[in-house]
Parts: C-alpha cells; structure tokens; sequence
C-alpha cells in the first residue's frame, strides 16, 4: 500500500494523494460478520427460503441483515441462534483443516488458542486426530484441555518445541494450524521445527512471514495460506450473484462449509456453550466494544431486539437545514467511492444545496450526510424522485444502473447529472434521447469533466477557429483485477465503454464536431469485448481525427493521462492534467496541482440550472458521444469502421 501511495504522488502529485488518503481513514467500518436470527423477507428469484426460516449469515452486525442466498444456510432444529452465531467463524477454522486436510490418527498442533483456534481444535478432534494447541494464556490454555485438548502454555521457559517433539516421541506433528495474531516471524520458524518430515503447515491467522528456507528445505514441508471460510470467498459471481460451484467438482464451498460446522453443533461434536463470554442486549453494546482491548474473553454476543415495525428507509441528518426556492436542491444516488472522494467534497465546497443522499445499505449515506451536513440519509432513491422539491438528481452508482435511473428522473422532471458511462447498450441511449424530446423540462449532464479542466479549457481558446485538427489521447489506466466488476460486461460494461468515453469527449470538445465514424483494434490475436488494452480511431465530420491510446500494461511511473493536439502547424501537449506545453504559440504553456476539471463542471453546472440555462454540454454530444463508444466496441466484433449516430 505504500507503493501505491507513492505511485499516486508520481502521477497525482501530493495534495490530492493526501486527501485521498485522509479521506479514506475517516470512513467507518462496519463491525462484525456473524449473525444469526430469522428471516422476514426474501428477494426476487430466492426460491431456498422462506419467511420464518432460523438462518445464520455472515453480515455487518445490525437489527436487519440484507445478505445473498450463498451467504446464508439453514439452522437445525436442536441448535440454537447462539449456537449458530459461531457458524462464519467456525467456518474460517474449519477451511484451514480441509487445507490441511488430516487423516484420523495424526497429530496437529493448534497455535493460538483464541475464538478460531478453539473451534479448530474441536473439529480436529471430530475428525479423529490428537490435538496439541499453544498459547500463553494459562486460562485457555485450560479451557482448551476442558474440550479435550492437549494444551501447553508456553509462557514463560517453556520450549513450545521442545514440548511438541516429547508429545510426539520425537517424529514432530504431522500438521500445525497456525490460528494466532502476531507480528513475530518466531511463530512460523517454530511450526517448522516441530513438524515432521514432510508435514503440512496451515496458516489462517496473521503472522510475520520472514520464512527461513532452512526450516523447511530439509523436511520439506508444505506451507499454505487459508482464504477465509472457503471456496466462492470474495467471488463476486458466487457471493453476490449466487452462482454456485458444482459439487462434484468443488466439494466444499464456503456455504457448504457453514452446513458442515452446523451439523458439528447438531450433532454436539462441536461445544461451543464453553467460549460465550457474556450475552448482551444491543443498548449495552458498550460493554463489550468499550473495552473489547483490556477484555479475556472469548466470545460476546450481541442479541438485537424483536421488532414488527417497518424498517426506516429514510433518516434525517441535518433537520434544520432549509432550501431557497428557485436554487438548485440536490438529490444524490449513490455512495461509492468516488462519490465520497469527489462528487460530495466539491459540491459542498461550492454551497451546494443537499437534500438527500442515497445508498443500498444506508451506512455511507448516513456517514455522508453527517459530515457533509445533507438532509437525509434513504435507502430508497425513490424518496429523491418523488419530493418536488429536489430538482436535480446526481446519479453516482454502479454502470449498469446509469440508464434505468437517469430514465426515471428525466421522467420525474428532474436536472440530471449522471456519471459516465450515460448507459451500457444502444437501446438504453435510444430510450433517453426520447424521454429527453418528451419531457423538455428535464435535463442532462454526463460527468464528463477533462473538458472543464482549465488545461483543457485554455487549449480549445487557443485552437479556436482552428481548422480540422488531429488529437491523440493516451490513458495509461493500469491493470485492475480480472474479477472487478468494471470488466463485468453485464454490471460495468468494460472500461472502453466506462472509461475511454472520457476521452472521446475530450476530442469532441476540441474538434467541436461530432463522430462520423470509430473503428477499434484491441491488444492479442482474439481479444474479448472486456478489453483495456485498445486503440480507437475517430473520424469526425468536420474532418478532424483522433486516436484514443487505451492502455493498462503501461508503468505506474509515467504519467495516466497525456492528450496531443495538432492543428496549422502548432501542437499542443498536456501532461496529467498538471502540466500544458505549447508550440507555435505566443502561449509556452501552464503548470498546476492536477485539475481533472471537477469543480469547473459542478461549478457550471449549478449556475447553469440556477440561471434556467439548464444545457451544460449540449445533448447531441453526450448522445454522440455514447453512441461512439459503443460503436468501437462492435467494430472490435466486425473489424471494420462502423458508422456513429448523430
């Protein structure tokens, strides 16, 4: 993460690293991931549940839970919610012995005799192995010995390894389970020397890692890192969309994991009656969370209170703040992160008028709305559409919701403003051009900011009156994990329709045209749809062209943004938004903090809607404009020009 940093101040320079980075320290962070209770509503599709089922879940810790069906499995009759509030945790164990995976009669050696490391050494015992667990605690260390263990404290002289090789007659453990949180490198040296020939080292808790090749050249053991409670674990298509994995082909998943720790509590192979420290009402939650650091115990539960009453979807933050009549009134959908980084910072550093802020599950709607003074906090975003007194709506969430949601605010009357991409399919961009002719007391704005950029701004005064010109644009976007849902075709439509729209913008700004024509070529000999690695060839109408450089295998180190303009025997070159080189201008050129062109466009944009202009880039080149992209994703498929509506 420091490299990050560091490569975010190359490219980004200090100031807005910095704030970025405060800016993330000061969001919260959602407590807990193990629940247990009932459930009172299911979603469209669910068909394994059912109102009134007793199920347990992993989740935020909260009196209602919103979780998808592969998080979630049902609790045996003989168990209790107690009981089965140790399900996700007992998981995370139990995914480090299906790694390890023992046979019945070995010896495995549990480091670490905390929540985890106590319900690991159960199931070892259930599946019929000798268990020797360490820690320094002499009171689990006892506890540990009550549920049938072998514990050792090895506080003080005591010789952890010494003690495992005596246990053992001197052949070493055939498996150790590391479950402890420390900093130390000792933890992982000493599993090493008291494993036998070939043993197998598990690790699911944190530890240094400065491995000796030594320790385990000799025996050669097998080291391997547990991923939490399973396979599907931070899979998006199995977590979120609840595609599940094949049984005969991936026996245990992480649900799959949550039935077999289940079935361990029913059948009373697993006791965990002995590790509830206490049981506490919500309104005493403090008790456990305030001095969670000086407390020895092993587990607290918290037990939420039985309601009837119908969950709130709106809260009031700022109750007293009032809105003047005829001014912009914001009502902004979504929370994510740029969202938080930028759009809501910028408009309340111009005064803007927020009345709402909306997001799925209301945490960082209602973070927002407290430290950005808004007026309420909702979950649901019709709350914004239907109050007559917003006028404006800033939609900030996921891609593939751009289009519904700007759909339903131009039909409600609203100013929209909405981040690119403006929609992910041509048919969605046919649908709100009409609603634009239908409802002509609607606007919309498309978040295309590099051209407020002052850098940006300068350039077009320069070049006007400019015959057809040239542009070249260069995004060196970096890499982004395969499985992010931007490259998902169906969510994030790929980062040529969702990022590189930026840039064809761009050039429209400065040819003052619109797109004739793209055609697209993409790195490697069959390459996917999803591409970053691209180059798009414009013609416009006017004759000018340009050519977008879409690239993510590029250095860090080099600048992400580089824009080309030539025209009449002058050029002009800016550099990341920071730096503007002129030739054959009076003009040498300009340098700043970067300026991306943010504030410049909600700046304009509320003084458009205040004045009743409304217009703020004129609608036939946001329609272009996200016509052309799509188009370069169908030349991708066709390998020739494809023409772009008007």
């Amino acid at each position: 993460r420091v490299k990050m940093v560091l490569d975010k101040i190359k490219s980004d320079g200090l100031i807005p690293t910095l704030e970025t980075v405060f800016k993330k320290l000061d969001e919260p962070l959602p407590l807990g991931y193990c629940n247990a209770g009932e459930v009172i509503a299911v979603g469209e599709g669910v068909e394994s549940f059912k109102i009134g089922d007793r199920v347990a879940s992993n989740g935020n810790h909260a009196e209602i839970v919103s979780i998808p069906k592969n998080l979630v499995v049902r609790i045996p009759d003989n168990v209790s919610y107690e009981e089965a509030s140790f399900t996700v945790i007992g998981a995370i164990g139990l995914q480090g012995i299906r790694l390890l995976n023992p046979t019945f009669g070995e010896t495995v050696v549990v480091v670490g005799l905390g929540l985890i490391g106590l319900i690991t050494g159960q199931l070892l015992r259930a599946n019929g192995c000798r268990v020797i667990g360490l820690d320094f605690d002499e009171a689990k260390v006892q506890l540990a010995k009550e549920l049938g263990m072998d514990g050792i404290n090895v506080s003080g002289d005591t010789n952890s390894v010494e003690a495992v090789m005596q246990r053992t007659f001197g052949v070493g453990a055939d498996g150790v389970i590391i479950t402890a949180s420390s900093k130390s490198d000792d933890i992982i040296s000493q599993a090493a020397q008291m494993s036998r020939k070939r043993g197998r080292i598990i690790l699911v808790g944190v530890i240094g890692l400065d491995i000796r090749r030594s320790d385990f050249y000799e025996k050669e053991l097998s080291f391997q890192v547990s991923c939490s409670y399973g396979p599907g674990r931070y899979d998006e298509a199995y977590e979120q969309k609840g595609i599940d994995y094949p049984l005969p082909y991936v026996r245990w998943t992480e649900k799959r994991n949550f039935e077999a720790v289940l079935q361990a509590l029913a059948d009373r192979t697993l006791n965990v009656g002995k590790l509830i420290s206490e049981v506490v009402d919500l309104e005493q939650y403090n008790t456990i969370y305030g001095a969670i650091s000086q407390s020895r115990s092993i587990a607290s539960l918290i037990r939420f209170p039985l309601t009837d009453a119908e969950p709130a979807r709106k809260v009031a933050v700022s109750g007293s703040v009032t809105y003047t009549p005829r001014q912009p009134v914001l009502g902004v959908i979504g929370a994510g992160n740029f969202t938080k980084m930028v759009i809501v910072p910028t408009l309340r550093k111009l005064n803007a008028q927020l009345k709402y802020i909306a997001s799925d599950k209301g945490l960082t709607g209602t973070m927002l709305a407290k430290k950005y003074n808004i007026g309420y906090s909702t979950t649901d975003y019709k709350e914004i559409l239907s109050d007559a007194e917003v006028n404006t709506v800033l939609i900030t969430v996921r891609h593939n919701l751009h289009a519904k949601l700007c759909l339903e605010a131009i039909q409600a009357g609203k100013n929209v403003f909405v981040e690119k991409p403006l929609a992910l399919h041509r048919e969605e961009v046919d649908q709100i051009k009409a609603a634009l002719g239908q409802h002509p007391a609607s606007s919309l704005t498309v978040g295309f900011n590099r051209r407020f950029s002052p850098f940006a701004v300068m350039a077009k005064e320069l070049l006007r009156g400019s015959s057809a010109m040239q542009v070249i644009c260069t995004m060196n976007a970096g890499a982004i994990p395969a499985n992010s849902w931007v490259h998902d075709m169906q969510v994030g439509g790929g980062r040529i329709i969702g990022e590189a729209c930026h840039l064809i913008d761009l050039i429209t700004y400065f040819t003052g045209s619109l797109v004739e024509e793209v055609v697209m070529s993409a790195l490697g000999t069959d390459p996917r749809e999803n591409t970053d690695n691209a180059v798009i060839t414009i013609k416009y109408k006017n004759g000018s062209q340009g050519v977008i450089n879409y690239f993510a295998n590029g250095s860090k180190a080099y600048s992400k943004e580089r824009v080309e303009v030539y025209s009449e025997g002058r050029t002009i070159v800016i550099d990341n938004y920071r730096k503007m080189k002129c030739y054959g201008f009076s003009k040498s050129g300009m340098s700043s903090s970067q300026d991306k062109g943010h504030k410049n466009q909600f700046e304009l944009f509320l003084k458009k809607i205040q004045q009743g202009e409304k217009v703020l880039i004129p609608a036939s080149e946001i329609l272009n404009t996200s016509y052309a992209a799509l188009a370069a994703l169908e030349s991708l498929k066709t390998r020739q020009w494809v023409k772009v509506d008007d």
